[in-house]
Order: C-alpha cells, then structure tokens, then sequence
C-alpha cells in the first residue's frame, strides 16, 4: 500500500512551504504576539485566496475542494513555520464538525464564510482541567440556548462561531452551533503559547443550533479522531523544524576545536528525534489514508501519540542543543516548545490518546479481529 502523497500534492506543498517561509521570517511570530492581533489576519487573508481554508470543503459550499490529502499537507506547512493564525481551531474543528454533522442549509451559510476566512470557527469542548469525557460536560442546552462555561477555547478570542459541546434535556450530548452575540462573553486567558487568543467562554442563554448529525458522545469522538489526524501533520511540521534547527546549530557551533554535532552525546540525542519523528510522519501518512477511505481503526489514535510525543522531544532537544541561548526570548526555540505544548492539549493529551487506543485494540481482540497495526 502507498502512503505517500500524489505528484499534485507534492507540487502544492512545495508552493505552500516557498510561500509561508517569504511571509514567515524570523521574528514574525514575536512581532505579532507583541501586536495585540489574535492572529495575522493579512496571511488569513492570503491563505484564503488560495483556497487552503476550504481545501477539505466541497465547491458546492464555497470551498476549493482540494481534499483530505491536501489539507494534511497544509498543516504540515502551517506547523513547520509556526504560522499564527486559526488554521486548527476553524479548520479541523469547527469546519469539520459543520461537515460530519451540520444540515445542508447550516453548511450553506458558515462553510463558504469560513473557507474565504471572513468567519473563524472553534470548538469549545473542554470546561476546565481534564480529558475529553462525557464526565467533563456539565454545559446544558434548552429551549434554544446554551448556559455554561467552557475552558479553555483556542482562538475563541477571534472566532465569530463557536461548536459547544452541551448536553440536552435527556442528558444526551451533542454539538450546537453558537453565534457570537447577546449571552456569549470571552475572557482572555494566559496561556503558554505567545499570542493567539484562547479565551474562558461564559454562555448564559446564548442562542444555539443543534448540528443534527451529532447525536451522542460517539459522534464527538469522530470529530476528535479526524481532527487528531490534522493536529498529528501539524506537530510532525513543527518538530522537522525544531529538529533542523537543533542540527543546523549543531553545525556551526563549536567547542574544544570542533563543532558539537560530532559529539557523542549531542548525535546520539538528535539521532533519536530524527527516529521519532520519521515514526511520527509514517504513522501521520497512515492516518492520511484514513482520513480519506474512512478506515484504519485506531489510526487517529496512533498518530496522534506518535505526533505528541516527537514534537513534544523535538522541541525540547531543540532546546538544549542551543544551550544557554536556547532559553532567551531572541532564539526561536521556545516558539516550537510553546506550540509543542498547547497542541499536545487542545483535543485530549497524548495519555488520552494511548488509553483511546487500548480501547480500540482491547476492543478488536474480543472480537477476535487482527489489530489492524502495521
């Protein structure tokens, strides 16, 4: 079986990643925290036009109909640059949530807006410290409206539509559409990652939709997973760089008459990141393929801990290759180890992933089927 991207894939990602390093150079991601901008709404702009925001939305809704195969590849671009803007939160959230489970006229009215980049649209699913759970979900839906708190929502800062996990009056949990207004009030959190906009959402009667296709906790798993698979290309983006920087440093910096990159102890350890990686990108293709067949059982789950985990071991290697620089505010290395962090949380932690897929394999292994695993 082929895993690897088609020739026209290719070609695009080779577009995508010349054109996010001309607008991404170093100090952009500072700068733009330092401006107060929830994101870089110029580049938004540009990705737009280029039709990466609706690359996944068919045409009939405005989108550019580029498929899954090319929105894994955008995402490992956006992860690679760091680029500072929505892309996860709109795209592997709150587009795909409209995808799977909205009606034809609730697709028709957000999807065109989201996949031209005038709306930016987010999940808001966790209320607070924990993993993804039915437990986790205290927010209650009624007679039209929602009432909760959720914590924290990324880009819920910049998002004019947020997808809310709530249960209704049977206790049920489903998804509903809530449209920035009357009853919807953002506070700014602190959060690791520079800028962005990750806010605590208080909802008190905010008007709601249900999205009928969403009709238990079942469902909101299978917007985790496809999104899982979307966050994994994007971490995988995010810890090739961290690694080329740590061995570009390596290179060039040198101690006792030679450069580090030819001691042991500094080889050896980015030697094993290349290993993590290289498994995490074979892991991430995989999930590629099921993103677009509907198969792979466990796919999701394997990529995305395989993902966590390098990006997670990439950035901090970075790190501590640069040494005492590596910590100062002027290296870039923190950049990748800030979003090492708030990915590795934003849809469950890699100890959520890992429990998921001894779910799924447990599962596979009473019923006596082969556990799918390359």
């Amino acid at each position: 079986m082929n895993f690897d991207f088609s020739a026209d894939t290719t070609a695009m990602r080779e577009q995508a990643r010349r054109f996010l390093s001309d607008r991404i150079a170093p100090g952009t991601v500072r700068r733009q925290a330092e401006s107060g901008a929830p994101f870089d709404a110029a580049l938004w702009s540009d990705m737009a036009r280029m039709g990466w925001l609706g690359a996944a939305v068919p045409e009939a809704f405005g989108g550019a109909e580029l498929g899954y195969e090319a929105l894994c590849m955008l995402a490992e671009e956006i992860g690679r640059t760091l680029a500072p803007v929505p892309f996860s939160s709109s795209i592997y959230l709150g587009a795909e949530a409209l995808l799977l489970f909205g009606t034809p006229a609730q697709m028709r009215r957000w999807l065109p807006a989201i996949a031209d980049g005038s709306v930016v649209a987010t999940l808001a699913l966790a209320e607070g410290a924990g993993e993804p759970a039915p437990a986790n979900i205290a927010a209650r839906f009624a007679a039209g409206a929602i009432s909760g708190r959720k914590l924290p929502v990324f880009d819920g800062g910049a998002a004019g539509i947020v997808v809310v996990a709530a249960r209704d009056a049977t206790g049920s949990i489903g998804l509903y559409l809530v449209e920035r207004g009357p009853g919807v009030v953002a506070h700014a959190l602190r959060t690791l990652e520079l800028g962005g906009s990750a806010v605590a959402l208080d909802l008190d009667g905010a008007a709601a939709e249900p999205l009928p296709g969403a009709t238990g906790w079942p469902d909101v798993m299978r917007l985790l997973e496809r999104a899982a698979i979307l966050f994994a290309f994007e971490q995988v983006g995010g810890a090739q760089a961290a690694l080329d920087m740590a061995v570009a440093y390596a290179r060039e910096r040198f101690a006792f008459g030679r450069p580090i990159a030819a001691m042991q102890a500094v080889k050896h350890q980015l030697a094993d990141i290349y290993v993590a990686v290289e498994l995490a990108r074979s892991n991430a293709y995989h999930g590629a393929w099921a993103l677009d067949s509907g198969g792979g059982d466990g796919a999701a789950a394997t990529a995305r801990i395989a993902a966590t985990v390098a990006y997670e071991r990439a950035a901090t290697q970075n790190i501590q290759t640069h040494g005492g620089i590596g910590f100062t505010w002027e290296a870039d290395c923190h950049l990748h180890y800030r979003r090492a962090k708030r990915l590795s949380g934003q849809i469950g932690s890699a100890r959520f992933w890992r429990n998921r897929l001894i779910d799924i394999l447990s599962a596979r292994n009473v019923r006596g089927e082969p556990d799918g695993l390359q």
